[in-house]
């Protein structure tokens, strides 16, 4: 039975992906995250020791606090966290239970370096449709809640991503690490590298790349993804707001393909006599 302040895995692992995860905290020694240096999707990782300095950079939303067991480290974390009036738990079992659980875990090694304020800066081209949406709500829930994206001139993002330290994606070129390969898109791609390949976002992925890559044929619902991005992008010329736009809607397709593929809608349940 869970203890007072904390969350169970499969509690926590129903929350990730979807609007209301809390921020997630990782506070592993450097000792015991090189173990298996591996995140919890969208976790960051912050210095234990200095909480006290950090605390309140996080006013505003809950937190839940991962250590290697869930223990002393998650713990003490938290009940400073909740001192500085932020609600925070700490995960039942630590990152540990996490893995023996087998659940989606994201290599440190393919994440990003990190701008000043922690953030993961990203840059591709500007009027984006598919992809270029796709992937943003992809790393938004689930690997940095607060990245950045840059929307720029085609020509002009391999410049953009040199001076102004940003990872360039969904762009063509044999040497960029996040983008199409193959038949398959740069959603797919993320799905991969990032470690995230369960069955729903493996659903969103096919979906995805039908409506992206003009094969509507490989799952009916391809067809409407394409219909409504293709309408957000007539109904917003700024394209951040397109893509605060997108989130909600790539929100409604997560959740259909984790909680809704076998529910029908049928109404009117009497049809017409002929």
């Amino acid at each position: 039975m869970p203890s007072i302040n904390t969350i169970s895995t499969d509690k926590l692992f129903r929350l990730i992906g979807t609007p209301k995860c809390p921020v997630l905290i990782d506070v592993q020694t450097d000792e015991d995250f090189a173990a298996d240096p591996r995140l919890i999707p969208g976790a960051i990782r912050r210095p234990w020791q200095t909480v006290a300095d950090w605390a309140r950079g996080f006013s505003g939303r809950p937190a839940i606090v991962i250590c290697q067991k869930g223990q002393k480290l998650s713990e003490g974390v938290a009940a400073w966290l909740r001192y500085e009036g932020i609600p925070a738990d700490s995960l039942e079992g630590g990152a540990l239970a996490w893995a023996q659980a087998d659940l989606p875990m994201v290599p440190e090694t393919v994440l990003p370096p990190r701008d000043a304020q922690g953030r993961t800066v990203w840059v591709t081209r500007a009027r984006p449709k598919v992809d270029r949406i796709a992937c943003p709500w992809l790393i938004r829930r689930f690997i940095d809640p607060q990245a950045v994206f840059l929307f720029v001139t085609p020509s002009e993002v391999p410049g953009v991503a040199q001076r102004f330290g940003a990872t360039p994606f969904d762009i063509e070129g044999d040497d960029v690490f996040w983008s199409h390969r193959g038949e398959k898109c740069t959603f797919d791609t993320m799905v991969e590298e990032f470690g995230l390949a369960t069955e729903p976002l493996l659903r969103l992925a096919t979906i995805v790349r039908g409506a992206d890559t003009a094969r509507p044929e490989l799952t009916p619902e391809a067809p409407g993804l394409l219909a409504a991005s293709l309408g957000l992008s007539r109904m917003y010329a700024d394209d951040l707001e397109q893509l605060e736009a997108g989130m909600a809607l790539y929100d409604a397709f997560y959740r259909w393909c984790r909680d809704a593929t076998d529910e029908t809608h049928n109404w009117p349940v009497r049809k017409p006599r002929s």
